[in-house]
């Protein structure tokens, strides 16, 4: 009996870079477990679109899909997008078992890829030394959802001995602009940005031109394909396949 498939869904974007980044990703997925049938999938704005891959999967003879919601934080697309999504396929496949398991969320090993794209993105900058960080994430109308970014933002500064200040390209203030102003204002020069996104797109774009614009001497990339990443979309599926067996 084959293991149930793995469905990495995100929710898309315009930008080909963010389909690129969750394609790499789920390369290193597979890397770690060549024995599955791991696909990446979108809710929205790219391709392939969920009911494609799970038509597809369906074709090939699979009746359990365990599906990753590649997001970070317990918010819209997670409450609603996936489960709708779910639910559709569901219906259109009578006996077909899916499991959407919890999000990526915001674990504390990401830290250590946080550093990471930190660390290349201020060798880019030739800068050496800093004295406030931002941490942009997308934002949320849900106040529970931007209060897991905070928290996240506290545990790295206090790992770095750095204020730390939470910031947002949507829903939700302060924009990373504002976050770099407010450091300014308090005297401090140094002040990098690191991108608490999954992949590229608008909302990334969008935080780091204002914090740019702001003064910020550095803005990291996005989190992207990097085997944390990769492992933490495992442990997820890991707990879907286990209840998706009979009790």
């Amino acid at each position: 009996m084959a293991a149930p498939a793995l469905v990495a869904l995100a929710h898309g974007s315009r930008d080909p870079r963010s389909a690129a980044t969750i394609k790499a990703l789920v390369d290193e997925v597979r890397a770690l477990r060549p024995d599955l049938r791991i696909e990446p999938a979108f809710l929205d704005l790219s391709r392939p679109s969920f009911t494609t891959v799970v038509d597809r999967l369906v074709k090939a003879g699979f009746d359990e899909i365990v599906v990753v919601p590649l997001l970070l934080t317990e918010a819209f697309h997670a409450k609603v997008d996936v489960p709708s999504a779910v639910a559709a396929a569901t219906e259109r496949h009578p006996g077909l078992q899916i499991r959407a398991t919890s999000v990526l969320g915001l674990e504390a090993q990401f830290l250590e890829v946080l550093d990471v794209r930190m660390r290349e993105a201020l060798r880019a900058a030739r800068a050496r030394e800093l004295d406030a960080m931002v941490l942009a994430a997308a934002g949320s109308s849900d106040p529970l959802a931007n209060q897991s970014v905070a928290r996240l933002g506290r545990v790295w500064g206090a790992r770095h001995k750095l204020p730390v200040t939470a910031a947002f390209a949507s829903a939700s203030p302060p924009t990373t602009g504002e976050a770099v102003r407010a450091f300014r204002a308090e005297g401090r020069r140094h002040i990098a940005v690191a991108s608490l996104f999954l992949a590229p797109g608008f909302l990334p774009n969008r935080a780091a031109e204002l914090a740019l614009e702001a003064g910020a001497i550095a803005v990291s990339e996005p989190l992207g394909a990097h085997p944390e990443v990769a492992r933490t979309v495992l442990a997820r599926y890991a707990v879907g396949a286990v209840e998706l067996v009979p009790v």
